[in-house]
């Protein structure tokens, strides 16, 4: 009896062992858990710094109008940022590998914020019309009855940005190791290379309503009390797509010679 109380008093060292590791490994979760939310935190501060600086910077549009539109932009820089990781992390990968970790925050922000601006267009441009959302209005002064398509690039520019943002919302859903688990790396990878196709999606939708919506038009001369100013940045957008085609170019240039040069 005595026997069996020190036994049980002293485990074996083998349970000793996978205690300790036990322990190692729920530490190091709980690590890295409090590290992926801080990230999560810090992003989600960048881009509501950047979400106001948006709003703030266009006093002269209507408070609805300016606020899907600062959303709308810094959903677009989110996502740029996220995109520009992977080739930037490619060309100087001893700088800026520690930055791949990075991605998918700023990716599963961007769906979000994405999300928001979609709504905010759809509550408060579109005020929840599937005919308004794609263009068209009624104009009782005509006689006609139904609704007219008076705008068909604003109709065509909101399906191009509903594309992608069901495609983004698909890819942040399986924005996680257990999505990697069960698809596969190889699988997961290769689904994830579609955020550069979301990417062009979004750049054609901001587009429209950087260069063409608001110009002078007959369009606008009807239905708008006046064509605002030029949007600010519709040439640092350009210069944002410009610059993720190039880092985007330059990294897949610099991995065909690499693995050229092993072949």
């Amino acid at each position: 009896m005595l026997e069996k109380k020190r036994m049980s008093q002293h485990p074996p060292p083998g349970q000793k062992r996978m205690g300790k590791a036990f322990e190692a490994s729920a530490e190091a979760t709980t690590s890295v858990g409090k590290y992926r939310l801080l990230k999560h935190l810090a992003v989600v501060l960048i881009g509501a710094v950047v979400t106001y600086l948006f709003w703030a910077s266009r006093l002269e549009w209507d408070n609805e109008m300016r606020t899907w539109r600062a959303f709308g932009d810094a959903a677009f820089t989110l996502l740029f940022v996220a995109l520009s990781i992977g080739p930037v992390a490619r060309l100087w990968p001893k700088v800026m590998v520690s930055l791949m970790h990075w991605r998918r925050a700023f990716g599963i922000w961007f769906a979000l914020y994405a999300a928001v601006h979609a709504y905010l267009v759809w509550d408060g441009w579109a005020r929840w019309s599937i005919s308004g959302f794609l263009g068209y209005q009624h104009i009782d002064n005509i006689g006609i009855p139904g609704p007219v398509l008076v705008d068909p690039g604003f109709g065509l520019a909101n399906l191009i940005g509903l594309v992608a943002l069901f495609w983004a919302l698909v890819l942040m859903a399986i924005s996680s190791d257990r999505a990697i688990r069960y698809l596969g790396s190889r699988a997961w990878k290769h689904l994830q290379q579609y955020a550069y196709v979301i990417f062009y999606l979004v750049a054609l939708h901001a587009s429209y309503f950087l260069f063409l919506h608001y110009e002078l038009s007959l369009r606008n001369l009807a239905f708008q009390r006046g064509v605002p100013d030029p949007n600010w940045f519709r040439f640092w957008f350009l210069g944002l797509v410009g610059i993720l085609f190039v880092l985007q170019t330059a990294a897949m240039i610099k991995t065909f010679r690499h693995r050229r040069g092993r072949a």
